[in-house]
């Protein structure tokens, strides 16, 4: 059998057409099949491999750490010194109120936890959340998405969670003194790149700050320089009271992590005790391949360059068949007029080399989530695939 009916055979399904790529070898910005075909990588992996396939300083950090120990101990017991340095670089590129890191396996995961922690420091026991946000698909996760086709098969789901208008300002006003947390996507992504207005993301700050309530941002997707800046929500002068990471966290490892005051984290250390456990969560070798991606980055142009790469996509990516062209730095959503129109697009663009996707609660959409290292040419030559590729379906 090939290596593609034995993943058909073995590897459990998410849907009846996977795209079924066998990869063999990812570097920079591009991923070679088994025949050798080279592939112009324009999603990271769902915004995971922000600095490209095997960035060397990573490569390195994950072979130094390997060498050194691999898992010791369930989370938060022994002193590992990727967590603690890793830990320490991100609460130093944060505002002084989010100082203390909870290292999880996923941003999945990070959202669990921030929902649990939550609950625990307010003594609340309603959450709020946002139609067309996106905060993974774990029970409580998914409880909290806000796009009833992928929650409904898996009713019942938590009580006590509502979920309202994102970027409306009426829909403030049912956040109450019974509200212990209101998550939001800072940027929707699986809506298709859906940015609030400065005023409302301000307005939901200072709503949660006048009920006691807790603000949760999910940077999962936004964070860590995608959207031209290192936090998303720096753009709207709002700080969280939990920040959600994950994806790029680890640098292509899986690593997520909710990070708030110690304050607030030290309700997990009593009543009861272990109120948050974790066996693998912040695993030393993905934190020390974090920590050199982060640090990779934060000592790069890559982050001030989103901007003019952002600017040269929605100057190139015009066509008739473009209905619409949302971005937020290099988050972008190209839409068309149907799914299906965009699958077939996507298709062709893949036929030639050129790998993209389409967004969850927004199929008619192409996902553009490069690798931040992105050049100019990459980019032009991308977009001309894309046109092309538009006139020839």
């Amino acid at each position: 059998m090939t290596n593609r009916q034995l993943f058909l055979q073995y590897v459990a399904q998410t849907s009846d057409a996977p795209l079924a790529l066998e990869i063999v070898k990812a570097e920079g910005m591009y991923l070679y099949d088994s025949s050798g075909k080279k592939y112009l990588d324009l999603i990271a992996g769902i915004s995971v491999c922000n600095m490209g396939h095997g960035h060397p300083a990573v490569i390195k950090a994950i072979r130094e750490q390997a060498e050194k120990y691999m898992h010791l101990m369930v989370y938060g017991e022994f002193v590992e010194t990727p967590q603690v340095h890793y830990a320490k670089a991100l609460t130093e590129n944060l505002p002084a109120s989010l100082n203390s890191v909870y290292f999880t396996n996923s941003g999945a995961e990070a959202v669990e936890g921030a929902m649990k922690l939550a609950k625990r420091f307010t003594g609340r026991n309603e959450l709020a959340a946002f139609q067309n946000d996106y905060h993974g698909s774990t029970q409580g996760a998914l409880s909290m998405i806000g796009d009833e086709y992928y929650r409904n098969a898996y009713r019942p789901l938590l009580p006590g969670i509502y979920h309202l208008r994102y970027n409306h300002m009426d829909d403030l006003d049912f956040i109450s003194d019974k509200t212990a947390c209101v998550m939001a996507e800072t940027i929707q992504g699986e809506a298709g790149v859906v940015a609030p207005s400065k005023e409302w993301m301000q307005q939901l700050g200072k709503r949660c700050r006048e009920t006691g309530a807790l603000l949760a941002l999910d940077e999962v997707q936004a964070g860590i320089g995608r959207t031209g800046t290192l936090w998303a929500y720096e753009q709207y002068d709002v700080i969280p009271d939990i920040l959600i990471l994950g994806k790029a966290l680890g640098g292509g490892m899986p690593l997520g992590a909710f990070i708030a005051d110690k304050n607030i984290m030290n309700v997990f250390t009593h009543d009861p005790v272990l109120g948050h456990i974790t066996t693998f969560g912040g695993h030393p070798v993905c934190c020390a391949a974090g920590d050199a991606a982060f640090h990779s980055l934060l000592n790069s142009t890559l982050i001030a360059d989103v901007r003019s790469k952002e600017a040269l996509f929605r100057k190139l990516l015009v066509h008739k068949k473009v209905k619409a062209l949302r971005s937020s730095g290099l988050m972008l959503a190209v839409e068309f007029d149907s799914f299906e129109t965009n699958k077939k697009i996507i298709d062709r663009c893949i036929e030639k080399g050129v790998l993209t996707d389409w967004f969850l609660f927004s199929p008619q959409s192409m996902r553009l989530a490069p690798p931040l290292i992105i050049s100019e040419k990459q980019i032009k030559m991308a977009c001309d695939t894309i046109l092309e590729t538009i006139d020839e379906v």
